[in-house]
């Protein structure tokens, strides 16, 4: 079973989907990671003139063995990420191992902004989580604020809003949800209740792919 969960920053989508994996038995890939790291390792030339051939270079050299997302979780990376995310040239160097990964004996769980449209289009469940901006603003802050980080609201609130408007205009990258996609809006609910709605969301697709007879 391969279930593919998109989403904007801060809407549930990562917590979500690493629920999903534990409990259906599933491996989790935060596709986001990889865009972070290459971010992470170009970060010193984020202003050189040859910002995109050195992304190009690093999301060919990523070590996908290592994705911390105690370190890739800063908020700088998830800015880097967000621009090395528009090079095509990226894009296509990551593909292959989310493809890989996605593909294995028994399927897996991967969240990110094209696994529905790009990654996976042959999911058996495609999840599309929102939020509105105020709301994944705050959850982001006081993700910052558990780790002692002090947090400008408004700030954050327009670099949210910034970066939603980035990933829209992406031409190489799928921010808006699949044709078959499930919509959860997660803006007022909590993440238990959050993941009762995916797993009966999951669940109901599941159902209705085996049919009356329950076989697959």
């Amino acid at each position: 079973m391969i279930i593919a969960v998109d989403g904007p920053a801060a809407s549930g989508k990562g917590t979500l989907a690493a629920a999903l994996a534990r409990h259906y038995g599933l491996p989790h890939l935060d596709t986001g990671l990889l865009y972070r790291a290459v971010g992470r390792a170009i970060e010193a030339y984020s202003d050189a003139p040859d910002f995109e051939a050195r992304a190009i270079a690093a999301a060919g050299a990523v070590d996908t063995g290592h994705l911390d997302p105690a370190i890739l979780s800063a908020q700088p990376y998830g800015e880097l990420a967000s621009r090395v995310a528009v090079i095509g040239a990226v894009r296509q160097a990551l593909f292959d191992f989310q493809r890989q990964f996605a593909l294995q004996p028994g399927g897996a769980v991967l969240d990110g902004r094209d696994i529905g449209t790009k990654i996976c289009p042959e999911a058996d469940v495609k999840l599309f989580i929102d939020a509105d901006s105020k709301a994944r603003m705050e959850r982001r802050a006081r993700q910052y604020e558990a780790r002692g980080l002090t947090v400008n609201r408004y700030e954050l609130y327009h670099q949210i809003e910034a970066r939603d408007a980035r990933d829209r205009a992406n031409p190489n990258g799928g921010f808006f949800p699949a044709p078959d996609a499930h919509l959860l809006d997660t803006t007022r609910l909590d993440i238990e209740a959050a993941f009762r709605a995916a797993v009966a969301l999951v669940d109901g697709a599941m159902a209705r792919k085996a049919g009356p007879s329950g076989a697959s």
